[in-house]
């Protein structure tokens, strides 16, 4: 009943011309309708005990019911442009990796935005994060759109002990949103969305990039590279600086991912030294002479427990068969006894 009067009332809202008419609201009994001009909620009363809900957002109708899919999970919490206060939130994990050795990396070239793949030690790094963090909940991967954070997060999901499968939601067209859905519930269930961001990128090197850093160095002499490299607000030629580079990936991480850490949600960001090194600066408050500084390592995850709108960084996990490392909180203590629990 509540499929067939949602198809009616918006068969109406056509032929009347209104479905694109921002700030519409329209009562029909116990159906009322917003309608935004970017999105619409619809809301069906049914009876006293049962309540069916529809949302509209990025183009896709989505119902809270069985018909639902995993990128349902992705668009569900986003506050933005609510105008509303936050609320305190629920208590989430937060867990930051830098992705493991590149062939670049290991040929000592300039990267970037350039998407080469792994090396086998970055392969094995990936692995091992995945081992230190196999004891932490994990409800939606972000990743960049470039394949060496995205080998690192599927590798190190392979270490998981839930075993939830990741899939990367492809929203780009409605066909690539129609040939990726999921007819089962339970492999719903079973499953963590994946979420690929150009804004998560490496910062943009420009003319360095595929160039080897100690010719370069020799070219332009060492302190010039150092101040393309290090510093905060200088770009390479025709590059990002770190500063443009924070501008993208911290927006992106308050629109896109505090939203879902709000929401309780368990995130993990597959990234890279940069955009990482951006968004600690975000967490951690860091000034712009501080962040310029901090050093990630390739492959070793980052803890931080969100909790009251805070950010808390636990350093990171060692090993997980270390109790301690996951004894930070209540919710990270319960959810390791659950999984010993399912797999003793």
């Amino acid at each position: 009943m509540a499929t067939t009067a949602f198809q009616q009332t918006i068969g109406t809202f056509q032929s009347h011309g209104h479905i694109n008419k921002p700030g519409l609201r329209k009562e029909i009994g116990d159906v009322a309708i917003r309608l935004p001009l970017k999105s619409f909620k619809l809301e069906l009363g049914l009876g006293l005990s049962k309540r069916a809900s529809f949302s509209r957002s990025l183009g896709v109708i989505k119902a809270s019911a069985s018909q639902s899919s995993v990128a349902d999970q992705i668009l569900s919490p986003s506050n933005k442009n609510s105008g509303e206060p936050r609320k305190k939130s629920k208590e989430a994990a937060l867990i930051l990796i830098r992705h493991g050795e590149s062939l670049w990396n290991e040929k000592n070239l300039f990267t970037g935005c350039v998407d080469v793949p792994l090396t086998k030690k970055g392969v094995e790094e990936a692995i091992e994060a995945g081992k230190r963090i196999s004891n932490i909940p994990i409800d939606m991967i972000y990743t960049s759109a470039l394949i060496r954070a995205q080998m690192t997060a599927m590798l190190a999901m392979t270490q998981h002990r839930r075993r939830k499968v990741p899939i990367v939601i492809h929203n780009e067209s409605e066909q690539a949103r129609k040939w990726s859905q999921i007819f089962s519930e339970d492999t719903k269930k079973q499953s963590i969305p994946v979420v690929q961001a150009w804004q998560l990128n490496e910062r943009m090197y420009g003319e360095l990039q595929g160039l080897n850093k100690q010719e370069t160095a020799d070219r332009y002499g060492k302190e010039q590279v150092h101040e393309w490299r290090r510093s905060y607000d200088i770009p390479p030629p025709n590059g990002e600086s770190l500063e443009m580079c924070a501008e993208r990936a911290v927006a992106y991480f308050k629109d896109e991912i505090e939203p879902q850490l709000l929401s309780g949600k368990n995130v993990m960001i597959a990234a890279h030294g940069n955009s990482l090194r951006s968004i600690i600066m975000y967490l951690d408050k860091l000034t712009s002479q501080e962040v310029i500084s901090l050093e990630l390592s390739t492959g070793i995850p980052m803890l931080y427990i969100f909790k009251e709108g805070r950010f808390i960084r636990r350093g990171s996990p060692v090993a997980p068969s270390e109790a301690g490392v996951y004894a930070y909180t209540r919710t990270l203590a319960l959810y390791r006894q659950k999984l010993d629990e399912m797999f003793a």
